[in-house]
C-alpha cells in the first residue's frame, strides 16, 4: 500500500513526530511504501522527499490558508498518487488549504488527534495556568476576548477565524473517514463538543518495548519534559523541597528554566538538580536507575509518550489525575495519582512513594510493563491503523 503521511515536522521535535517517525518504520517494516508531505527544518531527519516540502511559518504569523502548502500538495498527490492519506498535526503551518486537494481525488484518509485542535482553536485547550474550555458551544470569540492562544492579539484572531471557517465547512469532517483518538479522554472530549461518534476511532497510544527494564537503585525520582507552565514543575518543586530525602533530576530546558532555579535556590533544595538538555540515550540511562517518573503536568495531556516510555522501562509514575494520565496510571497499582498543581497533594504522595517499599515498587514496576504489553505495543496499534485506512477505502 503506497501510504502518505502529513505532519507540519518531520525533525524529532515533541511526542508528535516521535510517533510520525515510529509510525514510519512499523509500515515500513510490514513491506508498504510510505512517503510524507512536511515542512522544511534544520533538524529534519532525511527523506526522500523533502523536495516536496514546503518552508514553515513563523509562530507569530500564523496562516489561514498556505497556497504553497496546497500547490506543493497537489503536485506531490499527483506524482506519488497515494493510495491513502494519514494526517497528523496540520494546523498553523500547511493548513487546512490542503484538504480539498484530497476530497477532490476521492483519496481515503484518516487523522490522528494529537491535541485539541479538531473542536478548539487554542489546540492545547491550555490557558493562563489551567484547561480552557472557554470556547466550548462554538464560542470562538472567547479565544480573542481572553487571548488564549497567545497574548499577539492577531494569532488569537487567526485561530478563532480558521475555527469558524473549518465549522462552518466541516472540512476535516469531510475530509478524514476516522479520527484516531490515542486516549480514551480525548475521545470523549470530541463526541462532548459535537464530533460524530462515528468517526473516532480509540487506538491507544503505542511505545517501543524495552527488553532490559530498569533496575533502579538510584535513588532519585525523575523529571523529563519542557520546563513550561503546564508541565506543572513549579508546584511539585514547591513540595518537593519539603522531601529532601528523595532526590529529583529534572531533565529538559524551557522558559521557566531560570525561574525554576531560583526557587529551587530560595528553597535551600540541594537534592533538586536540573540537568539541561538531555540526549535520549541518557535519558535511558537516567530511566534505568531511576526510582520512578515523575509528571504533574496541569494541562488536557493526551497519552504522554514520556510515561508509556517510563511504563515499558518497568518504572512506577506519580503523574497528576488528568486528561488521559489516569488510563495509564491506577493509583497504588502501578504509580500514584495527585491532584494537579496542589502541593500539599504532591507532598503526601511523595512521602507516600518515599515509604513505599522496594518489593512494593518493583510490583508497580511489573504492573507497568504488563500494561504496556496488553495495551500499548507497535503491533497491536498498526493493526487498528490498517483496519482504520482499510474502513475509509484502501485497498492492499
Amino acid at each position: 500500500m503506497r501510504i502518505l503521511q502529513v505532519n507540519n515536522f518531520f525533525d524529532l521535535h515533541g511526542g508528535t513526530e516521535v510517533y510520525v517517525h515510529g509510525l514510519i518504520d512499523e509500515l515500513e517494516s510490514r513491506g508498504h511504501v510510505v512517503h510524507v508531505f512536511s515542512t522544511v527544518g534544520v533538524k529534519n531527519i532525511p527523506s526522500r522527499d523533502e523536495n516536496h516540502f514546503i518552508p514553515r511559518h513563523d509562530h507569530d504569523h500564523p496562516s489561514l490558508w498556505n497556497n504553497v502548502a496546497k500547490k506543493a500538495f497537489a503536485k506531490m498527490l499527483d506524482e506519488v498518487k497515494p493510495e491513502v492519506i494519514h494526517l497528523h498535526t496540520i494546523h498553523h503551518h500547511i493548513s487546512v488549504s490542503i484538504l480539498p486537494e484530497i476530497r477532490k481525488r476521492n483519496i481515503p484518509c484518516i487523522q490522528t488527534l494529537h491535541d485539541y485542535k479538531l473542536i478548539a482553536p487554542n489546540a492545547s485547550m491550555f490557558d493562563h495556568g489551567a484547561p480552557c474550555e472557554k470556547s466550548k458551544g462554538g464560542k470562538y470569540y472567547n479565544i480573542i476576548r481572553h487571548r488564549c492562544v497567545s497574548p499577539n492579539l492577531f494569532c488569537n484572531v487567526v485561530a478563532a477565524v480558521e475555527m469558524y471557517a473549518a465549522k462552518a465547512t466541516q472540512t476535516y469532517e469531510k475530509t478524514s473517514s476516522y479520527f484516531l483518538c490515542p486516549s480514551r479522554f480525548i475521545k470523549e472530549k470530541m463526541e462532548d463538543w459535537g464530533e460524530p461518534a462515528g468517526k473516532l476511532q480509540y487506538a491507544p497510544a503505542p511505545t517501543d518495548w524495552i527488553d532490559e527494564p530498569a533496575v533502579r537503585g538510584g535513588g532519585y525520582v525523575l523529571f523529563i519534559g519542557n520546563l513550561k507552565t503546564e508541565k506543572g514543575i513549579e508546584s511539585f518543586i514547591e513540595a518537593s523541597a519539603k522531601v529532601p530525602e528523595l532526590p529529583v533530576k529534572i531533565a529538559g530546558r524551557g522558559p521557566l528554566e531560570e525561574k525554576l532555579k531560583a526557587l529551587v535556590k530560595e528553597k535551600g533544595a540541594h537534592h533538586i538538580e536540573f540537568l539541561g538538555f538531555v540526549t535520549p540515550a541518557e535519558i535511558k540511562k537516567l530511566r534505568y536507575r531511576a526510582e520512578a517518573l515523575v509528571r504533574p503536568t496541569l494541562s488536557y495531556e493526551n497519552a504522554s509518550s514520556v510515561i508509556l516510555e517510563a511504563m515499558a522501562s518497568g518504572l512506577p509514575c506519580l503523574v497528576t489525575r488528568i486528561g488521559g494520565n489516569p488510563e495509564l496510571i491506577t493509583d497504588g497499582e502501578n504509580g500514584f495519582l495527585v491532584k494537579p498543581g496542589n502541593v500539599d497533594d504532591w507532598l503526601r504522595n511523595l512521602r507516600r512513594f518515599l515509604a513505599t517499599p522496594t518489593e512494593i515498587r518493583d510490583q508497580m514496576g511489573a504492573k507497568s510493563r504488563e500494561r504496556i504489553q496488553s495495551h500499548h505495543l507497535w503491533k497491536d496499534h498498526i493493526d487498528t491503523v490498517m483496519n482504520c485506512y482499510r474502513g475509509a477505502g484502501a485497498k492492499d
